[in-house]
């Protein structure tokens, strides 16, 4: 521990420390331990999360919530820039807790929100002697400044304390402070100072804690990491790299572009790569921790392919989740736990796969490949149309995305384009195209065309949203009927000319990643022709059959 200066000196001096340590008895009534969190947006802090500083307040409440604790203060200067480069007139904010809403108290310079902090200082110093306090997390604080009077309030009443930020740490220690988890900032994040901060005052207070991880916005009570894994999640996650690879064989078709030929070959090759990342942060929960071991283990599972990456990956997330709360339970500081957690996790799923299942993952993936293969060689026709006819029971009912989608991007990753690919792209895009199109050419209300109209671009410009055409099909059973024959139809097409493409592109870009061009457009063309005229000659009928009712009616009211 640094020596005290003569300033440190003379703060102790006029703060003992306490003879009775009020941090160990009961807390109130029973009622939960009470957090004040203060601090700043920091010098180094602010590239790891410390210029978000609502995130990092949050997740510090979310991980305090878990372990029985409430936070229920908070004096917080946000700057705009790192403070190892901030002026005095630098932009700021403050940021308290009034009841338990996170409130920007003040904005302004830094120098002019620093004045209102330490007003704040002073009220929280005087909660802190006042008992109403029983814990501190110094987020880059400033003991010697705008927190001085509280860390001197904690002091004297024998608080314990968590805490990151190098020179304020060693501060607050040379001041008294009894900091029961003391680290740098340095490769954290805030979820993981998060962790580590309760993690520490939960070890103080002799309670259970188990970090809640993931997303806030998913149920996660902190348990096994193998419960966040989704397959589905993951493959989606890593859906724009297998676009960028099918764009990337399209442009090596045009003949002053064939040097682009070596790209596809390390984007293929990369393809793992992304998958295990992505499937890393999914199970881990941890952000960027994850997403560095799904990267490491991604990297020595590319001989497995994208089902290699895929088991690297989740075991990398999973053995993330197990060392971090490893490393901070046995008092590693958290820039260590981070280093230990990714590094390490990355190597021991990569290795995994690398020295174990790549044979039989790659094996896996040739195999559904080899299969796909087989059965379009045996009999095209039926294979596109039976292909066809399942899309859209298959998005209806949320098979897709767990079992259509994954076949695509299996496909894509071993030749970079996808029999599956095509057919989605006229079974579902080119069907929906038609449905909204005619729509917006006869709707049968005036509010059906903007609506149709809406779906029609998206599904013309981006290759997406074909629930467009769903309240057209759940409207009127013939239109539903259209749209299984239609598909069933286009993915028969798909069949006799052997065209493999993927979804997801623009319809004007579909062709050219095709392995053939004019059998992609007859496909597309008949995916949404057919159901244009027919939508059209529906809506034909119902509007002349309507008018037809009205017109009757009418005539019957002036008769009596």
């Amino acid at each position: 521990m640094p020596a005290p200066t003569p300033d440190q000196e003379h703060v102790m001096a006029e703060n003992p420390a306490p003879e009775h340590d009020r941090s160990t008895r009961a807390t109130h009534d029973g009622a939960p331990r009470r957090l004040a969190v203060v601090g700043s947006s920091g010098g180094n802090l602010y590239s790891h999360g410390g210029d978000d500083p609502v995130a990092m307040v949050e997740q510090i409440r979310r991980q305090a919530a878990a372990a029985g604790f409430e936070v229920t203060a908070v004096q917080l200067v946000a700057a705009a820039a790192s403070l190892d480069a901030a002026r005095p007139d630098t932009t700021a904010t403050l940021y308290t807790l009034v009841g338990d809403t996170l409130t920007v108290a003040a904005t302004g310079t830094l120098a002019e929100v620093d004045e209102v902090a330490e007003r704040y200082d002073v009220e929280l110093a005087t909660r802190v002697g006042d008992g109403e306090i029983d814990a501190l997390v110094l987020v880059s604080a400033d003991p010697l400044g705008v927190n001085a009077r509280t860390v001197r309030a904690a002091v004297t009443a024998g608080l314990p304390a968590a805490g990151t930020g190098g020179s304020s740490i060693a501060a607050a220690q040379a001041l008294g402070l009894h900091l029961v988890a003391a680290s740098g900032t340095t490769g954290s994040t805030s979820t993981t100072r998060a962790v580590s901060y309760v993690a520490g005052l939960a070890r103080h207070f002799k309670v259970r804690y188990r970090p809640v991880l993931g997303s806030t916005t998913t149920d996660d009570d902190g348990g096994s990491p193998w419960r966040r894994i989704s397959v589905r999640g993951i493959m989606v996650g890593s859906l724009p790299a297998f676009i960028a690879l099918a764009l990337i064989l399209a442009l090596g078709k045009v003949p002053f572009l064939a040097a682009l030929a070596p790209v596809f070959d390390a984007l293929i090759a990369s393809l793992p790569v992304v998958v295990a990342a992505v499937a890393a942060r999914r199970v881990s929960g941890l952000g960027e921790v994850g997403l560095v071991a799904g990267v490491v283990a991604g990297v020595l599972s590319t001989s497995g392919g994208i089902i290699g990456g895929l088991a690297g990956g989740i075991l990398a997330g999973a053995a993330v989740t197990y060392l971090l709360r490893w490393t901070l339970a046995h008092r590693f500081p958290v820039t260590t736990a981070n280093i230990v957690a990714g590094g390490l996790s990355g190597l021991l799923g990569g290795l995994v796969v690398f020295l174990l299942l790549a044979p039989v993952t790659n094996a896996l993936g040739e195999g559904v490949k080899n299969v796909i293969d087989a059965l379009v060689a045996f009999n095209p026709l039926l294979a596109g149309a039976v292909a066809g006819l399942v899309m859209w029971p298959a998005i209806m009912g949320g098979v897709y995305h767990a079992a259509i989608l994954p076949l695509v991007l299996l496909e894509m990753s071993e030749k970079g384009h996808s029999f599956f690919g095509a057919v989605d792209m006229v079974s579902l895009v080119m069907v929906s195209l038609g449905i909204t199109l005619a729509n917006v050419v006869r709707p049968r209300t005036s509010g059906e065309r903007a609506l149709a109209a809406s779906g029609a671009a998206v599904n013309f410009g981006f290759g997406t949203f074909v629930e467009a055409s769903y309240p057209f099909m759940f409207a009127d059973r013939k239109v539903f009927a259209v749209a299984i024959g239609s598909a069933t139809l286009g993915g028969l097409v798909v069949g006799a000319t052997g065209a493999e493409a993927t979804a997801y592109l623009p319809a004007v870009v579909a062709p050219f990643v095709a392995t053939d061009t004019v059998g992609m457009v007859l496909s597309m063309l008949v995916g949404a022709v057919v159901p244009f005229v027919s939508v059209l000659l529906i809506n034909v009928r119902a509007t002349r059959t309507a008018r037809t009712a009205g017109s009757a009616a009418r005539a019957a009211a002036q008769a009596r």
